[in-house]
């Protein structure tokens, strides 16, 4: 169709829509008058049913057509309801009638605002809708009572159960069965009106197969306020949690790989201390007994340093106890060539009770990180200060635990680096850094539901870092379980500082 055609063909179509809405305007003002004439009663408040026709002409038809029944309606007054003398109405009908027409085209006005509101408010609805259900995360209701009144396809993708199968079912349904307390939990906090934050948990698939998701609940309230029951927000999250592992191993052993050299070293003393025991007890049977019992003191030291070095590659099942100092001597010992090479000077305030509950080889790996770091920072001759406290967290006193600070006197720490320092793959070690360490860390610390802080400064003569770490120390605080959440982040930009 040409341009000239469409416009023309346009033109007709608004035409004849407006000839439709204006003939129904015209028609309401018939019926009203028809209905006038059959029903007595009306006869008493005439206005009555022309202003109803204003109204529903108004509503369904525009403002525009109400105008024109507006003025139908008056003609109609005039000279239907109220017979004019000679070529007039009379002056008191003349003034009803003024006030008709200004009463129905406000009324016209008022009913066209409504209807363009419920309009607006009905488009506004299917809209969200439409968000709601084209959406790829899995979204629901659910009743005060737990029972899920809403399914949308995400939901469908995610779980694997249609609409029709989850709605009406209680919530329940698509938990683990170690995670159906926490779902009463969650359910007595919305009906106390509390908000839930976001947090990393699991759900259960149609088929028996586990998802992660990261799951967001907030509570559905009516206008007055009373909580009527929640709406849940489920992402999968599986692929992010599954490549966040797979980083943590790949940098557990990249770890391990850097510890390879160092304990070659440590092994070889040892081994060749044994080699020449052995020598020296096939020489001298005399003294073959103490010469052995030299070499199996050797061996054992050799079995120490390959245990310490598992501790950093070995998975744990479950949280247990932790010595902190013996963790970090053990480290110091295995990096002690390191710092002797370097000239490194080690300061020790240790408390030798201080004991979290954790996977031991994760906090390992915590410490060993952070120690690196340290070590790379300082120059020849530099000053590591290492403190082990039993403190409670920074501001929660009711949290007791363990305050690890690891400081050093090196280059320190740029003021844009600070913020990136916990992301993956931000490294400032060009060349030998992986960009993992910190984040691989900022993870642990969060598993075991502590918090860390640095403190960096690059002045001339004031420069140095200073990494806090606090760990809970009784079990029930540190389950990773129970505290997926992630805590506060403290990050400031003071001269570093030893207490």
């Amino acid at each position: 169709m040409s341009q000239p055609d469409s416009e023309r063909w346009g033109l007709t179509h608004l035409l004849q829509h407006w000839a439709v809405r204006s003939a129904g305007a015209l028609f309401a003002t018939a019926l009203a008058l028809f209905i006038w004439t059959l029903w007595p009663v009306m006869h008493e408040d005439p206005f009555a049913i022309f202003i109803a026709a204003v109204i529903v002409v108004a509503r369904f038809f525009g403002f525009g057509p109400a105008l024109i029944c507006t003025v139908a309606s008056a003609g109609v007054l005039a000279y239907w309801v109220f017979p004019p003398t000679g070529f007039l109405v009379t002056h008191n009908d003349a003034e009803r009638l003024v006030v008709f027409g200004v009463v129905s085209i406000l009324t016209a006005g008022l009913a066209r605002q409504r209807s363009r509101a419920e309009t607006r408010e009905g488009d506004m609805r299917q809209m969200m809708a439409s968000i709601v259900e084209s959406s790829n995360d899995a979204i629901l209701s659910v009743s005060y009572g737990g029972i899920v009144t809403s399914w949308n396809r995400g939901a469908e993708a995610l779980y694997g159960y249609t609409a029709d199968e989850a709605v009406g079912q209680h919530i329940s349904l698509i938990a683990p069965p170690e995670r159906i307390q926490e779902i009463s939990q969650n359910t007595v906090r919305l009906q106390r009106g509390e908000h839930i934050e976001s947090y990393h948990t699991e759900r259960m698939r149609k088929d028996g197969r586990r998802v992660s998701v990261m799951l967001s609940i907030s509570p559905l309230r009516k206008s007055n306020g009373m909580v009527i029951g929640s709406s849940v927000i489920a992402r999968d999250i599986t692929a992010q949690k599954r490549a966040e592992e797979a980083l943590r191993r790949n940098e557990k052993l990249a770890t391990a790989g850097r510890l390879a050299a160092t304990i070659a070293h440590e092994i070889n003393n040892p081994l060749e201390a044994v080699i020449n025991l052995l020598y020296l007890a096939q020489q001298s049977p005399e003294r073959s007994h103490e010469y052995l019992k030299q070499a199996e003191e050797e061996v054992q030291r050799v079995a120490v340093i390959a245990h310490q070095t598992l501790g950093f590659v070995r998975e744990h099942t479950s949280p247990k106890p932790l010595n902190v100092t013996e963790t970090i001597e053990q480290i110091l010992h295995l990096y002690s060539r390191r710092l002797q090479q370097k000239h490194i000077r080690v300061l020790r305030r240790f408390d030798k009770d201080a004991e979290v509950w954790g996977f031991a080889g994760e906090l390992r790996q915590l410490f060993s990180n952070l120690a690196l770091n340290a070590m790379d920072a300082v120059k020849d001759g530099g000053t590591l200060h290492l403190r082990i406290a039993r403190r409670h967290e920074w501001g929660n006193w009711s949290r007791q635990g363990v305050m690890v600070l690891i400081a050093d006197n090196g280059s320190g720490i740029a003021r844009a680096d600070m913020q990136h320092i916990f992301e993956p793959f931000f490294t400032t070690k060009k060349d030998v850094g992986t960009g993992l360490g910190l984040w691989l860390a900022h993870g642990v610390v969060q598993k075991h539901a502590g918090s860390i802080r640095v403190r960096s400064s690059t002045a001339p003569g004031k420069s140095g870092t200073v990494f806090s770490v606090f760990l809970p120390s009784k079990p029930k605080d540190a389950a990773p379980e129970l505290h997926e959440s992630i805590p506060d982040q403290s990050l400031t930009h003071d001269r570093p500082s030893v207490q």
